[in-house]
């Protein structure tokens, strides 16, 4: 073990393996992974004292967590559509501007007459809790299951207000910086840095749009292309004016996000390894750098500061937003009780501790205990609560009766249409535009884009679908769609189209495991055969059974003609078939069978 403490290598491996461990715990459980990444950080530095990040990076602590912190506000920025703001809906516009406004303002008075922090810092506090983010929010809303309307506004609120209130906690601490010299010289310093920030961001992030859009660049090295730019624009900032990058970096991204033509989701794909690594290794280490003796000083003024951001400045900051939404009573009242801190609450806060400590603000030791205090407390309460409190106010969403279909092929299409006229929630999600385009056209709920991605994770509404349909021929993505959905619903919430006779060659086997799961409507349903059925001219069709017309005359009527697809019960349910799960039909029953025209029967 002494060894290990004394081998920064060794220590380094550690904290990176610790952090892939937290993420994967957070998976299983389906729990934000702030929380096992915080508990990590305060087990390893001061509960047991086996991690010490300024022993360990000495003087480069300081310039890796600013060049990380960079890179997580760039990303957060790139997300930022300023269409989304007002694409949104009333709610979330107001909750993003004016509701962030409130927070701030009932936060700042708060911390500064209750923690005796100085009115400076106690304005960056309520700056830096103004944030809710994605990646607390959306575990919390597939256990929760609020109603469409409240999960696509705390979701949406969570994507647009993250760059958001970034930008006014970095525009606090550029004041606060720039405040530290005589109020000329502040004021000139302050201005300078508001011209070389939204000034150099405007001119980089126009640059790298360009360099994107004109492929400049091959592509194989556009993200690396983007990111070493990115940073080499952050330390320019900084010579030129101190502490001027932050701003910068929240511009440029702001800037790509809204160039007309330019597509930044690609670039954002490097968001799914880089930043998970680098905001897992942070949080450990920023973690581990707290102290309980700034803990315990927080006293019970923290407990004040707390609940008047969670039960003051939330109620109302909803309430004040409200007008022109809609939304009942019920509605608000939830949307007040869930509203989770998140990564860069912590990131930032984190970042600007480490700086201030270098400026003598007085109990500047304070502010990342309390706003690591408020991301804690309100993810664990509110994880723990918002179950209880959405059935009390009656805005849960019915049990998820809905279908996902992955692959938008015409017998797909034809089949998400007859759900819909059944009364079935549907969605059709596909990497294909031109299938996607089609269901458009047939007013079929679609998501465009792969529905593993970490976009669809943030986007992609879950809430009413309970089963998802594999329907696609896309073999090497039909596996991950599976297993990604099946940890997501549940087991047996996956259901996926038979390959037919397995090729003899290794490279189109499939375990025998997954091949279980292969089993929808019948052993003869191969997406091939389906697509061959539907060009050829076949129908889908609902047939009652009666006492009149039974199962034996459906056989004789269709013959090999059919192939069953679902059967509906008289309570509304569907029962899928599959080839091991045959459905006892009674009077009163809907089957609902894909017929082939009668030249095209085997």
């Amino acid at each position: 073990m002494e060894q290990i403490l004394s081998n920064p290598m060794a220590l380094l491996v550690m904290v990176g393996i610790v952090s892939i461990a937290c993420q994967y715990l957070a998976f299983m459980l389906k729990l934000p992974a702030i929380l096992p990444l915080l508990l990590a950080g305060l087990a390893l530095g001061p509960i047991t004292g086996v991690l010490d990040p300024d022993a360990l990076f000495g003087d480069l602590l300081f310039p890796l967590v600013s060049l990380a912190v960079a890179i997580i506000l760039f990303e957060g920025a790139l997300t930022l559509k300023l269409s989304d703001i007002a694409g949104h809906g009333t709610m979330v516009r107001n909750l993003c501007t004016l509701g962030a406004l409130v927070t701030w303002l009932i936060a700042t008075p708060a911390a500064h007459y209750m923690l005796g922090m100085p009115m400076q810092l106690a304005a960056l506090f309520g700056a830096i809790v103004t944030v809710t983010g994605p990646t607390v929010i959306v575990p919390m809303l597939r256990t929760v299951r609020p109603n469409s309307r409240i999960s696509n506004i705390l979701r949406w609120e969570g994507i647009v207000i993250d760059p958001i209130g970034a930008l006014l906690a970095v525009l606090v601490y550029e004041y606060i910086v720039a405040s530290q010299s005589p109020l000329e010289h502040a004021l000139v310093i302050f201005l300078k840095v508001l011209a070389i920030g939204f000034g150099l961001g405007s001119v980089m992030g126009y640059f790298l749009g360009s360099m994107l859009r004109h492929n400049w660049v091959p592509h194989y090295l556009r993200n690396t292309a983007v990111l070493t730019l990115m940073l080499g624009a952050y330390a320019v900032s900084n010579l030129m004016t101190h502490e001027s990058g932050l701003l910068t970096v929240t511009v440029m991204g702001i800037w790509m996000a809204n160039m007309k033509g330019l597509d930044v989701d690609d670039i954002l794909e490097f968001k799914e390894t880089l930043s998970v690594l680098l905001i897992s290794a942070l949080f450990i280490l920023l973690a581990a750098r707290l102290e309980f003796s700034t803990l315990t000083q927080l006293g019970w003024g923290a407990l004040l500061v707390l609940g008047a951001i969670m039960f003051v400045a939330r109620p109302l900051s909803v309430f004040l937003s409200s007008p022109g939404a809609g939304l009942n009573w019920r509605e608000l009242a939830m949307l007040s009780w869930i509203a989770p801190r998140g990564i860069v609450a912590a990131a930032v806060s984190a970042l600007f501790a480490l700086k201030l400590d270098t400026l003598g603000l007085p109990n500047s030791e304070l502010l990342v205990p309390m706003v690591f205090l408020v991301i804690i407390a309100t993810v664990v309460f509110q994880s723990l609560t918002a179950k209880p409190v959405a059935k009390l106010l009656g805005v849960r969403a019915p049990y998820p009766n809905g279908y996902l279909l992955f692959g938008g092929g015409k017998f797909a299409r034809m089949l998400a249409k007859d759900l819909i006229e059944k009364g079935v929630p549907v969605r059709i999600a596909d990497t294909n535009w031109d299938a996607i385009r089609e269901a458009r056209m047939e007013n079929i709920p679609t998501y465009y884009g792969n529905p593993i991605s970490e976009h669809a994770s943030l986007t992609l509404d879950l809430s009413p679908i309970g089963k998802v349909l594999v329907l696609s021929p896309y073999k090497q993505l039909n596996p991950l769609v599976t297993y990604h959905f099946e940890h997501v619903l549940g087991k047996g919430a996956v259901l996926g189209l038979g390959q037919g006779a397995q090729e003899g060659r290794a490279s189109h086997q499939v375990s025998e495991e997954y091949a279980r799961k292969l089993e929808l409507f019948s052993e003869s349903a191969t997406y091939s055969r389906l697509a061959s059925l539907v060009a050829k001219g076949a129908t889908i069709r609902t047939t009652r059974l009666t006492d009149a017309f039974t199962i034996d005359d459906y056989k004789e009527t269709y013959g090999n003609r059919a192939t069953r697809l679902y059967a509906l019960d008289p309570q509304g349910k569907i029962h899928m078939y599959t080839v091991s799960h045959d459905i006892a039909l009674k009077a009163d029953w809907q089957l609902v069978s894909l017929i082939a025209p009668e030249e095209s029967a085997e």
